[in-house]
């Protein structure tokens, strides 16, 4: 993700991103960063609710994904407000929360976990680092895919395990178009009634439209130098739980 600021600085104050900002496709980086201290107040409640509280669900399969030891050092991308890092750490494995929104990391506060603000495309880490790495729903987010999944693999150690978990494509046709109907009309119809930004989730819809299938990440992946790259579908291919791992 991208260095970003809880909205702006000015005289040394910080004020919040309007509530009714949202990004463009084109994911401009400061865009993006402004919409997402918009809906930091309200965003874990929300996407508990829109998802039907499978986030919870997903969260689980991620931490089982990158089978997480004790002595483990794991880096938790686009971890928000850090809910995701929390399950993590339930491993017992040492885990750090890295987010480019300061009003995300920022509602996240009370969460026992290191937080650092971090830009996916520039990450403040020194090489080999960690022992796994994990992006939850932000990749989508970045400007530039291929170079975020580079930085990831110059901080995992060699053999280091990489996991993406992020919305994908339904495998089931007709289940397909029931849900690309939700995405696009429901889903933004829910998102006012209790998100404290609206506008966001019409952009979240429209990303996840345009985000790649299972097969198109997993090139992606390995063609940013990982191997025995696979996936797991979840809740129908809704979502995808991407693994591989960082070539010795």
């Amino acid at each position: 993700m991208t260095d970003s600021t809880d909205g702006q600085i000015h005289d040394g104050q910080i004020h919040d991103g309007g509530a009714g900002t949202r990004a463009s496709l084109d994911k401009e980086p400061s865009e993006v960063a402004e919409m997402f201290d918009g809906v930091a107040r309200r965003y874990d409640i929300t996407n508990t609710v829109l998802s039907f509280g499978q986030d919870r669900r997903w969260r689980r399969a991620t931490r089982r994904t990158l089978d997480l030891k004790p002595r483990d050092i794991v880096l938790d991308l686009a971890a928000g407000t850090a809910v995701s890092t929390v399950e993590l750490a339930s491993s017992g494995a040492t885990c750090i929360a890295a987010d480019f929104s300061l009003g995300m990391l920022r509602a996240g506060a009370k969460r026992d976990v290191p937080k650092v603000a971090a830009d996916a495309q520039h990450l403040p880490f020194a090489d080999n680092s960690f022992d796994a790495a994990t992006i939850s729903f932000g990749l989508r987010n970045v400007n530039d895919v291929p170079l975020a999944l580079s930085e990831l693999g110059r901080v995992l150690k060699p053999g280091g395990r990489l996991v993406i978990c992020e919305f994908s494509t339904p495998t089931m046709k007709a289940f397909r178009k029931v849900y690309m109907e939700y995405l696009m009309k429901a889903l933004p119809s829910v998102s006012t009634a209790v998100s404290s930004n609206p506008a966001a989730y019409v952009y979240l819809a429209e990303s996840i439209r345009a985000w790649p299938d299972q097969a198109g990440l997993a090139k992606l992946i390995a063609n940013a130098g990982f191997e025995d790259v696979a996936w797991e579908n979840q809740t129908g291919g809704i979502v995808a739980i991407h693994k591989g791992i960082k070539k010795a």
